[in-house]
């Protein structure tokens, strides 16, 4: 890699050099010369999306395209979609060995290599996604991201948003607990978890598979993300139940990693656009997932025939006071989870009373 000199002698430089210095700046035009010559610094993205998928294959392709032009042609960042250079949930790996020198996905795909990597995503009943923005950038969860993925060379930044997401796709319906119970369901996180507690058979299956495996049975249901992305995968064409709230992913904080080697290779500025152009992404995907959900869903209902429902109080209860045991327990088997989650929960403590003051009266209020 390639790190800019920026005490170098330009080309407006020594081409300004006075007939009588010429002999003299002779060897000094030469290296002022190879440095506009520089060559450009090439970087890989790996993702755990298919290419261009609504919402987070999107903002990866957003993000190198922004790095390219921010950095006025000095950096290229090239995009390999899910299985081009590595498999969907190997996209950590391949960016903390340096296969790549970035990635994109989400922080709860990693949560067996390290438990407290969930909350950067979302938990169950957990943060909205201006409240996970506030406590990331603002309370103290940047700081512990980082500090979490440190010891493997890696640099996280919110590099998306699909915001809140639905609870998913049933091919039967729910409307007791007992319905829950014996049924496979494609499923992230730690809802999966909290769902097993109930009956479910939870299976994590990538983005790029999820639909063979609800056309062939191989699950009964499908939870991914909100009605942009699900029906750009096709689930409507295979089941009509269509469930939430998303109890288990009120947030949708997409993840861009960089190898910090990498990243320290560059200069200041290089940095700076690295870091901007993930910035950007997390406030532009969030305004674009809920205009897309929203069109999306009213497509879903009136074009094909798609059944919104929600849970019954039954089993929202259920899964609420599943979701309490479950994160307790989680979080007592590794000290770092421990110190995220007590962080988290402080935050939300804070958080919650201005945001049902500022979001949930005036969304009651307006009718």
């Amino acid at each position: 890699m390639t790190k800019n000199k920026e005490n170098n002698l330009t080309r407006r430089q020594a081409l300004g050099l006075t007939a009588g210095a010429v002999a003299g700046s002779a060897a000094l035009a030469a290296p002022a010369l190879a440095q506009d010559a520089d060559p450009v610094i090439e970087w890989r993205m790996v993702t755990s999306w298919p290419k261009n998928l609504p919402g987070p294959g999107m903002s990866a392709q957003r993000i190198c395209d922004r790095i390219n032009i921010m950095s006025n042609g000095r950096m290229r960042v090239r995009l390999f979609a899910a299985g081009e250079l590595v498999p969907a949930f190997e996209v950590f790996d391949a960016v903390s060995s340096g296969t790549a020198q970035m990635g994109h996905s989400a922080a709860m795909y990693w949560a067996g290599k390290m438990p407290g990597s969930v909350f950067f995503t979302t938990i169950p009943f957990g943060l909205l996604p201006q409240e996970h923005t506030a406590w990331v950038d603002q309370l103290g969860g940047q700081e512990l991201w980082d500090e979490l993925y440190a010891p493997f060379g890696v640099k996280p930044f919110m590099g998306g948003n699909t915001g809140p997401t639905m609870a998913g796709w049933y091919r039967d319906p729910v409307e007791t607990l007992d319905d829950l119970k014996g049924r496979k369901l494609r499923i992230a996180g730690l809802g999966g978890e909290i769902l097993r507690k109930l009956g479910v058979t939870p299976v994590n299956i990538p983005a790029s598979e999820i639909f063979t495996s609800l056309q062939t049975h191989v699950v009964d249901g499908v939870e991914f993300l909100g009605p942009w992305s699900d029906s750009a995968l096709g689930f409507q064409k295979l089941v009509k139940y269509y469930y939430g709230p998303g109890f288990n992913k009120p947030n949708g904080t997409g993840e861009a990693i960089v190898n910090a080697v990498a990243l320290e290779g560059l200069s200041p500025e290089l940095q700076a656009v690295v870091e901007e152009a993930c910035r950007v992404e997390a406030d532009l995907a969030l305004s674009e997932a809920n205009a897309q959900n929203a069109a999306s869903l009213k497509v879903l209902q009136e074009e094909h025939g798609v059944e919104v429902r929600e849970f019954p109080e039954e089993v929202l209860t259920a899964l609420k006071e599943t979701s309490a045991e479950v994160l307790d327990v989680y979080t007592q088997k590794d000290k770092m989870a421990r110190k995220i989650y007590e962080s988290y929960i402080e935050a939300q403590e804070l958080l919650a009373g201005w945001s049902a003051l500022s979001l949930g009266k005036n969304i009651s209020a307006r009718g």
